[in-house]
């Protein structure tokens, strides 16, 4: 096998940190007085001037509301007969078109886009009579939208989104093949040309908020929509988004395996019953130390503790708490009783176990694991929580 030659001695070993960019590039360009940041901003203020604009126009002029309305009005009565929305557009129009079909569907609104040329050349077969169209151009007057229209039945309602503010000058609405149609302007006029704005006529502010009055028709449609059926928007996105970060997001988290230190009283948090100075703790003194109880558990002592049930079935309270039964034994059970359970043990891991050592188990845990009963739950090797088996296994197990 050829050998290689060596490693020529002159090329340094690159450095394992990068280096610092502005070293590449220059400190000039990361000033913030800088021509490149001014119009940035610049283009950031324009459009957001020309959102601020748009939005008053609709706020104002219930002309407008009227045909915002009407477009709603159009879509919801396409969807409910089984038909659908059909965007088109040329050039950027054409890509704001096709995100809004892409947030229509995500949205549960039956959507789709047609490109004029094709539509031309055999996809005008896409149309169906319920559908309603949705033409986006800044003129008004793009001619591969305007060469469509006789090919289009005048029953079918259009909606131009379009810059023009009146239907009787916008050469798509005001076309002879339209006459008589129920057709809607939504305007998305633009303080200033772009020209004006930024020296060069691309689609940029134009195409801001036409994107934001298509997302604006999107939502307001779906809300109206899915309410009409008693559902929920956010609903019917998660079901149709369940990939990526936004679907992560949208999923109930997982829900947790309840354990046995999810049904635990802390050991700590269960106050011991204090009796009268000189006296005897009696019956009397637990029932009053249980009605403090967050959980009603009562400790006698350091090592002795009466669940919330043995106490709600005292019957004797002028008893010595030493003195006290009930059916199942003395109601002050020792910590050298309690059954020890793994805090991580799952309660379905729990009830188990319980059911196969009384069906199948010898000895003391078998005797023990009836009604009254206390769990021990053992965390790091010590009894932190305390649980009834009643909790457990509930009521009638027993």
């Amino acid at each position: 096998m050829p050998v290689p030659g060596p490693i020529p001695e002159q090329i340094e070993a690159l450095p394992i940190t990068p280096p610092d960019i502005s070293d590449c590039f220059g400190e000039k360009y990361f000033k913030p007085d800088s021509r490149a940041i001014k119009k940035a901003l610049h283009v950031l203020a324009t459009e957001r001037s020309a959102l601020s604009h748009l939005e008053d126009l609709y706020t104002t002029s219930p002309d407008i509301q009227d045909s915002l309305l009407r477009a709603i009005s159009h879509i919801i009565h396409s969807e409910s007969r089984h038909g659908k929305t059909v965007f088109t557009g040329v050039g950027k129009s054409g890509h704001i078109a096709k995100k809004l079909v892409a947030t229509f569907v995500s949205l549960g609104i039956h959507a789709q886009f047609l490109h004029p040329i094709e539509a031309l050349h055999g996809d005008l077969g896409v149309i169906r009579p319920n559908d309603t169209i949705v033409m986006i151009t800044f003129s008004g007057r793009t001619p591969e939208l305007l060469s469509l229209l006789p090919y289009i039945s005048p029953a079918i309602p259009l909606v131009a989104m379009t810059a023009h503010l009146n239907p009787n000058t916008c050469p798509l609405l005001s076309h002879p093949c339209r006459s008589g149609s129920s057709d809607v302007l939504l305007p998305t006029t633009i303080p200033e040309s772009e020209t004006a704005s930024f020296g060069v006529s691309a689609p940029t502010t134009s195409t801001t908020i036409t994107l934001a009055l298509g997302d604006s028709l999107a939502l307001a449609i779906a809300d109206e929509l899915h309410a009409a059926s008693g559902l929920q928007t956010p609903a019917i996105f998660a079901a149709n988004h369940p990939g990526g970060a936004i679907g992560a997001a949208s999923k109930p988290s997982p829900q947790e395996i309840p354990r046995m230190s999810n049904l635990a009283t802390n050991v700590s948090e269960v106050p011991v019953v204090a009796g009268r100075p000189g006296h005897i703790l009696m019956g009397l003194d637990l029932l009053v130390a249980a009605v403090r109880s967050p959980r009603g558990y009562v400790r006698t002592s350091a090592n002795h503790i009466v669940g919330p049930r043995r106490i709600q079935n005292l019957r004797d309270p002028d008893l010595p708490i030493s003195e006290l039964r009930d059916e199942l034994g003395k109601i002050e059970i020792e910590k050298t009783d309690w059954i020890s359970v793994l805090s991580t043990t799952t309660v379905d891991e729990c009830k188990r176990w319980i059911h196969q050592m009384r069906e199948e188990g010898t000895g003391r845990g078998k005797e023990f694991l009836r009604r009254g009963t206390l769990l021990g739950v053992v965390e790091r090797d010590e009894v932190t929580g305390i649980v009834e088996i009643e909790d457990v296994m509930g009521e009638d197990f027993f």
